[in-house]
């Protein structure tokens, strides 16, 4: 057992949980020998297993140039454990130790010495009453002195201009005069600007790796990685492209294999060179204007010029598009000439070849459809190793110029209305006829679109809206405006000549005012017996109006018949009447507000019922499921309405009005919004002098033992006239806020209907609840079985039910109790009955066993010295005799 060390903690809590707790340990650090050279660093992890202690498990670490007698190194909480010669390398920082995690800790040597060659032990201390496990480690560190040295092959130039496509090698010499048999391991790595690159490297085990992006080239041969003489290496690029372009980096590292596992014991790098990629002139031209009669040839040459002599191939690619930005989408391709000589292009377009740097571009029998802008794009190819190609240079032309001349037809265009509208639902008719044709070709086609736009007294900019379009090809399509009134028959568009086109309103809407225009355009047939718009000509705009007035909708609501009491039947009538509205339905919604005086919720409408203009009945906000049928709202006469609610409530009083809204239909079965207006209220009020109700809890036990039985009773109040038991009813709910304020929600525990019925809610711990009527007026809440999580503040909501004269039953407002705490405690006794009988239970049995053990070991062992000092007193005796 290891002895106790002064002014340190037990790892174990107590020798009663020693089983439980210690279970046994075992300290771990790496296996084998660790390497490292002369000014390197060295982490050598340490951590334990097997260990179900503490949060934090604390080391120390010691050291031994011998491996026998060790000296104090560091220590994770004691402050004093170091020796002497290694406090000052501790205060600097050379030595420290890193946590890891709760159960590891490593030791870091940032320079390596040579007095650091030794062995290095790793120790938990401890306290236990029984050693179980290995509390210790030990590990073994050998320090080389630096014997890599690592540098640029010769005397290369600090920077490498190049061309792409020109080969290069860069050299490194690298050699270690390491008394250990180590191997060497080389990679190339190219920096440009923060980023860096691996080219290329050889591992310790002699295997060649290319880097990311180098995989194809290093397989085909580009890039290759050889060594010259017995300490250098050369790196090889058969072609330079623009990704070479950086810094290249030597780095070398030391490995040393040590019982089957490879160590890397240290690393160096040196800079090798600079190299610049040239980058290859090139440029190519077009002419910028040029002007073509429609149906002749149009004839481009694209002139190629570059500074690259060698082998390299172009790649001509022409490009059309109607903007004079290459970059935006639209361009589409025209004819190319890959690097082969092959010719790509159609039947009316033709490529070719006229000199070394001059390609031609022909384009037959040009339409209007041609002009826009064309662009030559050249691309350079070189060859590469193994018959592979890649492009060292590529360019845009500027944008050429062509325009496309033809004969414009020439015409003009006039919008007159054939039918105008005196008010809404007229027909409405415009005539859009092309006058003065002065084109005579055939190959002219004329097409319509049709447009609308808003009237508005301000000089706010309105956008027209498109109702109809007709194609090169007949095609008519429908704008947004008029794709459903178009569907259903309301817009006609029709073509009744050549050069006429009609446009008929069938019911004209008030939203049909403003002002329509007509846009002619002309269409001319191409060679491949498409056609290609040519012309736009604008209508004047003509502006179908018509006076209207204000529409104007009142209600009245009246009651037909005087209020009782609650009970009865409340019934209400609105009548409507309108003014400058056209065939009217009307749709209507009752709405409730509380009384005047009634400050609970004074702003709150209520939506009880509607009926649309359609005659469908729909129930808005009425909620009371045994009243659904309690509410109608029938149509009596086209503009009259009645409203009826059977067995009326206490709870029912309030101002009661009917929303109306007037709809004008529009094309259909649609309807159109008109007007809306608000009746006068007709107000509900019950004059009763009712009894009053209050409700409060009471206990007995406010504060109970865990386990023990909580009562609560809910006692209701009557105040004012007396009712007799069978006349009320009350619906109880228990609640509870498990808190102790009233900052959280309270949360349902049982509740109790008129009816009788219990209903409760489901809870995640053990306790029972069981609700029931001890009196009329008395109501009793039992927790059974209470647990810490039943504390909290309790009441009690009663919603009173009172049967009126007429036999009915009236819902009262409900009324809520003030809360009462209940406190929930532990029985100390309770909890420590069972290890309190199992410790007495325990030291009596050691207590008889010790007796025992005691008892046996007197009368066996000791037997024979009784007897022999019995004889001496006999001795003595007979001697005092003589």
């Amino acid at each position: 057992m290891e002895p106790l060390l002064p002014g340190r903690l037990s790892t174990c809590p107590s020798l009663l949980v020693i089983a439980a707790l210690c279970r046994g340990r075992v300290v771990r650090v790496p296996t084998g020998t660790l390497v490292r050279v002369v000014g390197t660093e060295l982490s050598i992890p340490c951590n334990v297993s097997d260990y179900d202690g503490p949060s934090e498990q604390n080391f120390d670490w010691s050291f031994s140039s011998s491996g026998s007698s060790f000296v104090e190194l560091a220590s994770t909480w004691e402050v004093g454990f170091p020796a002497q010669q290694y406090q000052e390398r501790l205060q600097r920082g050379d030595i420290l130790l890193r946590r890891t995690a709760n159960d590891a800790v490593e030791l870091h040597i940032k320079n390596v010495q040579p007095a650091d060659q030794g062995h290095y032990k790793c120790s938990t201390p401890s306290t236990d009453a029984t050693v179980q496990g290995n509390y210790e480690d030990t590990v073994q560190v050998k320090v080389l002195a630096d014997a890599l040295h690592v540098g640029p092959s010769g005397q290369p130039p600090p920077g490498l201009s190049l061309r792409e496509g020109e080969p290069f090698e860069l050299r490194c010499q690298a050699a270690s005069a390491s008394p250990l048999h180590t191997h060497l391991a080389l990679q190339w790595e190219l920096h440009r600007g923060p980023a860096r690159r691996s080219v290329l490297t050889l591992t310790h085990e002699g295997r060649f790796r290319p880097g990311p992006g180098y995989e194809q080239r290093y397989h085909s041969g580009d890039v290759r990685l050889d060594t010259v003489g017995s300490d250098a290496y050369r790196l090889s690029v058969s072609r330079a492209v623009s990704a070479d372009q950086g810094s290249y980096r030597c780095i070398v590292s030391e490995w040393i294999a040590e019982q089957g596992n490879w160590q890397e014991i240290q690393e160096k790098a040196v800079e090798v060179a600079t190299l610049v990629i040239q980058p290859t002139a090139l440029r190519a031209a077009v002419p910028r204007n040029v002007s073509v009669a429609e149906g002749k040839e149009l004839e481009l040459t694209c002139n190629i010029t570059t500074d690259r002599a060698d082998d390299v191939r172009p790649e001509v690619t022409w490009y059309f598009s109607r903007m004079p930005d290459s970059t935006l989408p639209g361009s589409h391709v025209l004819a190319r000439l890959d690097r082969e000589s092959l010719v790509h292009s159609s039947p009316h377009i033709a490529l070719s070849h006229v000199d070394a740097r001059s390609y031609r571009l022909l384009v037959r029998d040009v339409s209007k459809e041609n002009s826009g802008f064309y662009f030559c794009h050249v691309s350079l190819w070189a060859p590469g190793h193994n018959r592979s190609w890649h492009k060292v240079a590529e360019t845009m032309s500027a944008p050429a110029s062509v325009g496309v001349t033809w004969l414009e037809p020439d015409y003009q265009v006039y919008l007159n209305v054939s039918k105008v509208p005196g008010f809404a639902d007229d027909p409405t008719e415009l005539e859009c006829r092309v006058v003065n044709t002065k084109s005579s070709e055939a190959g002219v086609r004329f097409t319509v679109s049709w447009y609308y736009r808003m009237n508005r007294r301000s000089d706010d900019v309105v956008t027209s809206e498109l109702l109809a379009v007709m194609d090169g090809d007949w095609t008519l399509k429908y704008g947004e405006r008029s794709k459903q009134r178009a569907q259903d028959g309301e817009f006609l568009f029709s073509k009744e000549h050549r050069d006429t086109f009609n446009f008929r309103i069938q019911r004209t809407t008030e939203e049909d005012r403003g002002n329509y225009y007509c846009v002619v355009s002309a269409w001319t047939k191409q060679r491949n017996s498409s056609w290609v718009k040519s012309k736009d000509v604008f209508s004047k705009p003509v502006n179908i109006f018509w006076a209207s007035e204000d529409s104007v909708l009142v209600v009245k609501a009246r009651q037909p018949k005087p209020f009782f009491a609650a009970g009865n039947t409340f019934e209400m009538t609105c009548k409507v009447s309108s003014k400058n509205i056209k065939s009217p339905r009307y749709s209507v919604l009752i709405t409730a507000e509380k009384p005047v005086g009634d400050l609970s919720s004074p702003n709150e409408t209520k939506y009880i019922i509607s009926l649309d203009q359609d005659s469908v009945v729909k129930l808005e906000n009425w909620t009371d499921a045994s009243r659904v049928d309690g509410v109608v709202l029938e149509k009596v006469q086209e503009d009259e309405f009645r409203y009826r609610m059977y067995q009326t409530q206490v709870s029912d009083a309030g101002l009661y009005r009917c929303v109306v809204t007037a709809w004008s239909p529009v094309r259909g079965s649609l309807w159109r919004e008109a007007a809306t207006s608000l009746s006068n209220p007709i107000e509900i009020d019950f004059q009763t002098s009712g009894p009053i109700f209050n409700a409060s809890v009471h206990s007995d036990t406010p504060s109970v033992i865990r386990g023990d039985l909580i009562k609560l009773f809910c006692i209701i109040a009557v105040e004012g006239a007396a009712l007799d038991p069978d006349d009320m009813a009350f619906d109880v709910s228990w609640f509870a806020v498990h808190s102790f304020g009233l900052d959280k929600a309270p949360v349902l525990l049982s509740s109790l209907d008129r009816k009788g019925i219990v209903t409760t809610a489901r809870r995640d711990w053990k306790s029972n609840l069981s609700l029931e009527r001890t009196s009329v007026l008395e109501f009793l809440l039992q927790v059974h079985g209470s647990e810490d999580q039943d504390f909290g503040n309790y009441y009690c909501s009663v919603t009173p039910w009172v049967r009126s004269p007429t036999g009915s039953w009236q819902k009262e407002a409900e009324i809520h109790s003030k809360p009462i705490f209940i406190t929930v405690k532990m029985d100390v006794l309770d909890a420590f009955k069972y290890p309190l009988l199992i410790g007495v239970g325990l030291s009596t049995v050691i207590g008889l066993l010790s007796c025992l053990i005691g008892y046996c070991s007197s009368h066996w062992c000791c037997k024979k010295e009784v007897q022999e000092t019995r004889r001496e007193r006999r001795r003595l005796m007979s001697m005092e005799m003589d």
